[in-house]
């Protein structure tokens, strides 16, 4: 068996399959695999399939499992007992895309001199295929390793019914390690590998005040006017000019972030400056870098992602409306607990508007893996090897629920070898990938897989 890699072989190869991947993204992305959207069902089932077809391809054993929600695509190549096996991680679901919005449509992927424009394309598509391109030189290349490929179709929505699956196919899933790409770098310029994810906990709050909107003129004065009762209400849970939750307690529980670890962050090459660049932000709440990265990535939050009701039209219509509702999330970190931070937010808000209703709406624990693993050594040198760069070891501000029930279920944590850049616009309006991104992943994989295989 081979245990080196020649660069020039693997150089050529990746080149040689260029068209093989845009073609293969592009049917990707233009399947709308939303998977919020119930009227998306048909296109979840069509993506699965899909994807079953292209591991088929490269000559894996493909299948798709079936969950009480969408299903899962599973995939397996090379199965010989002596060799260590890698379960690598990806989803194929995507967020929703308003083609109003976009310079080009969502749903038909634009190549543009090698930047590949569609929803999917970044978040999580293109790196899927990165890896599996890099598991087909594998296997063609007898580098002694068994890869497994598990394709969620639910990670946008939480991952509510992969736990449960893993649980039941526990035997079929078994692995010695776990790699999920599904992650964003700092820069172009500064690879990163990620160790540490924050926690969710999302909630709706609604307000109901009446049967039906009612004239301003008429009633003005003396009816409650939700929506300005729910935004006075949120005003109170967190001070929304520094970010500070109100909450009582909130914070109790949060890991105290180590000198070291403000250390690291700003060895990573992280700014404010390039993160306003990179995001197109006009201004952020602090222009301290340390402050900055230890808000993105260590500190919790509190966001308002929308409060609907009463009348969105043009111009005004004066009514007072009869119901709002506000849509939130709180960001967690090490040690927080979702249910326990959801029964504070409960509580807070009943206290200051004891008829509003509060709805738990999905929770995900922080995940701590570890930075010094043979795993993370492993993917510090595949990275460095690929790209040419040292990686920066960070935290991620996101959230991956199937990490943790991963390493609930098969007993090992993750390590986040992701290929996303800033620009690339997870969940933004013209989403992209790139070839260099996707070109340099499949050489990384490949000299992870080696690697791995050279630990055993």
């Amino acid at each position: 068996m081979p245990t080196d890699i020649k660069e020039i072989d693997l150089n050529a190869y990746a080149e040689s399959c260029r068209q093989e991947f845009e073609t293969a993204l592009k049917t990707l992305v233009d399947i709308p695999s939303v998977s919020v959207d119930p009227n998306h069902k048909s296109d979840i089932n069509r993506c699965a399939e899909t994807a079953q077809a292209m591991l088929h391809q490269i000559g894996a054993q493909a299948e798709i499992i079936k969950t009480k929600g969408n299903p899962l695509v599973f995939g397996q190549l090379g199965n010989n007992p002596g060799y260590p096996t890698v379960l690598i991680y990806n989803h194929l679901d995507v967020q929703p895309a308003d083609a109003e919005e976009w310079e080009t449509n969502p749903f038909e992927m634009l190549t543009d001199n090698g930047k590949y424009i569609g929803r999917g394309s970044t978040d999580d598509k293109g790196p899927a295929l990165a890896v599996l391109f890099a598991a087909k030189y594998a296997a063609q290349n007898q580098i002694p390793i068994n890869i497994k490929f598990l394709w969620e179709l639910e990670e946008e929505i939480g991952s509510p019914n992969f736990e449960q699956a893993l649980k039941e196919n526990k035997d079929k899933f078994k692995t010695d390690s776990i790699a999920v790409s599904d992650t964003i770098w700092i820069s172009r310029e500064r690879p990163a590998v990620g160790y540490g994810l924050r926690g969710l906990q999302g909630a709706l709050v609604r307000l109901k005040t009446g049967k039906k909107d009612i004239h301003s003129g008429l009633a003005g004065g003396l009816a409650r006017n939700p929506i300005a009762e729910l935004a006075q209400v949120i005003s109170k849970c967190f001070d929304a000019k520094s970010g500070k939750v109100l909450i009582p307690g909130f914070y109790d529980a949060v890991r105290k972030i180590s000198e070291s670890d403000g250390a690291d962050f700003l060895k990573s090459g992280f700014t404010v400056n390039n993160f306003k660049k990179d995001h197109e932000l006009n201004s952020t709440r602090t222009d301290d870098d340390l402050d900055g990265a230890k808000r993105i990535w260590a500190l919790p939050t509190f966001e308002v992602h929308g409060i609907t009701g009463g009348y969105s039209g043009p111009g005004v219509k004066t009514i007072v409306p009869h119901k709002a509702e506000a849509k939130i999330s709180m960001r967690l970190v090490p040690d927080q607990d979702p249910d326990k931070i959801f029964a504070l937010l409960e509580t807070f808000i009943k206290s200051e508007c004891p008829d509003a209703e509060v709805i738990k709406e999905g929770s995900l624990h922080p995940y701590m893996g570890s930075t010094e693993s043979r795993e993370a050594n492993a993917a510090r040198q595949a990275m460095k090897t690929a790209f040419g760069k040292d990686p920066a070891f960070v935290r991620e501000g996101g959230s991956i629920g199937a990490v943790l029930s991963m390493k609930n279920v098969l007993g090992y944590g993750a390590v986040f070898l992701g290929l996303s850049l800033p620009e690339h616009g997870y969940h933004a309006i013209n989403e992209n990938f790139d070839w260099h991104q996707a070109s340099g992943g499949i050489k990384m994989f490949v000299h992870y897989f080696q690697s791995l295989a050279n630990l055993k």
